[in-house]
């Protein structure tokens, strides 16, 4: 008899997983339910090896199967595709198909349709698992569950509030808003940053061709000028920087043929950046590099202000949706992105568990401003507490546009002036020489007219 691991969800909210040795996938499903808990996600455990050089092999597919969906792994990833969707395709089809089930479509004959049409191969391909699994009296919660990869847990949650409060038509299109409106933002703060992120590696990349290439010529034509009179000191300052970049960042050795190979520089960056990512993935290290884009001057507003955002245009949407308050702040802060405000997230997780207020835990974890706090407080009191967060975004959502312009416009001044100071300095220096040959040869014409 197969084995399915299994995610799932208490009435609590709280995840637990395990193993259980029944029939099908559906025999599974059912288990869980009897047992009192959510599936979220249900898969068969891996066959053993033995059995998958079998099958290798040539060896005879299961009884009563076919050998296009049982014979053959039909989940094989191509190399250079990625298992994923991008967020603007998933957005898309979430649109399409709350577009089709609310006139009227059932959800099987929309799914089939968006198949045909889908031009994205892994969508695709799970698009056509997705209404296998309804044809064999799966739902459609459960069938996105078997795709994590693809569709989070505020996606499959949000689903399965649908599905159960009979409003699936409803949800869709919330969820599709969500992810337009998401996706707006993070499209306008890409959109912002790309000018000077552009410009900056412009720059850099012909300062560096400048002081590697075109400098240090200048500096055998100087010596060779000069002679004993040398060089002026800002010149030389210039020129062992110069030197100093040259050698050290990228090196023409004799090994390689002259070919220019990384140097100690651009090798102990590469190590760094290894390091930082490997940091980052550590608990303390993610709370720290968390805390600091928080704090970061000028950026660090635009991040808390998304961070905000994202918080109340979820929480808002799930509770709306018909999601459980507790089971909803799980999903929150597992979709926070941010670990500050992830424990933030428990915080008022644990203080709605024990029968208090949002309010106090928001107040007390230091992360979200008076302002929201006052209004989630009106909201709670009110009954209107989805209203009020979804209100919450929009308004945030507004402000990290006003706070995105600001900051670009803050920026290109501050690149204009950093790189003309650079530039300037470069040419300052590759001049103050021929002033100093030019006094030398008024020097020496002095004495000979008298």
């Amino acid at each position: 008899m197969p084995k399915f691991n299994y995610v799932a969800m208490d009435s609590r909210g709280k995840e637990t997983k395990g193993t259980l040795e029944v029939g099908s996938q559906a025999d599974a499903i059912n288990r869980l339910k009897e047992m009192g808990f959510f599936p979220t996600k249900v898969m068969e455990a891996e066959k053993p090896k033995d059995a998958k050089k079998d099958a290798k092999k040539g060896g005879a597919p299961a009884a009563g199967g076919k050998k296009g969906k049982k014979g053959i792994n039909l989940n094989i990833k191509i190399p250079g595709m990625g298992g994923g969707v991008k967020t603007k395709v998933l957005t898309t089809f979430t649109r399409q198909l709350a577009t089709l089930v609310d006139a009227g479509l059932p959800l099987l004959r929309g799914l089939r349709v968006l198949e045909k049409q889908e031009r994205n191969p892994t969508l695709k391909s799970i698009l056509g698992d997705l209404s296998l699994s309804i044809e064999g009296g799966s739902t459609f919660s459960e069938g996105l569950a078997q795709h994590p990869k693809v569709f989070n847990k505020l996606f499959i949650n949000m689903v399965k509030a649908g599905e159960l409060g009979g409003v699936l038509e409803v949800v869709l299109n919330r969820l599709s808003e969500f992810m337009e409106k998401a996706e707006k933002i993070k499209g306008k703060v890409v959109a912002a940053m790309f000018y000077p992120a552009a410009v900056m590696v412009v720059a850099g990349g012909i300062l560096m061709l400048l002081m590697v290439v075109v400098v240090p010529k200048f500096k055998q034509i100087f010596a060779d000028l000069l002679g004993d009179a040398g060089m002026p000191p800002f010149t030389n300052f210039v020129l062992k920087i110069s030197e100093i970049i040259k050698d050290y960042t990228v090196v023409f050795p004799d090994w390689a043929g002259g070919f220019p190979v990384p140097g100690p520089v651009v090798i102990g960056l590469i190590v760094l950046i290894i390091a930082f990512k490997y940091a980052i993935k550590t608990k303390k290290g993610r709370w720290l590099w968390d805390k600091f884009q928080l704090h970061v001057p000028v950026v660090g507003v635009v991040i808390s202000k998304v961070a905000i955002s994202r918080f109340c245009r979820t929480l808002g949407t799930l509770v709306s949706s018909g999601v459980p308050i507790l089971q909803a702040l799980n999903i929150v802060r597992e979709t926070a992105g941010n670990v500050i405000v992830a424990n933030a997230v428990q915080m008022v997780h644990e203080s709605v568990k024990e029968g208090e207020t949002i309010t106090a835990p928001l107040e007390k974890s230091g992360v979200f401003p008076p302002m929201v706090i006052s209004m989630v407080d009106v909201g709670e009191q009110t009954g209107a507490l989805p209203e009020m967060l979804l209100k919450i975004a929009d308004n945030y959502d507004d402000e990290v546009d006003n706070a995105v312009a600001a900051m670009t416009s803050l920026l290109e001044p501050v690149m204009i002036v950093f790189l003309a100071v650079i530039v300037g300095s470069i040419v300052i220096a590759l001049f103050l020489p021929l002033i100093t040959l030019i006094d030398k040869l008024g020097g020496d014409n002095g004495p000979g007219d008298n």
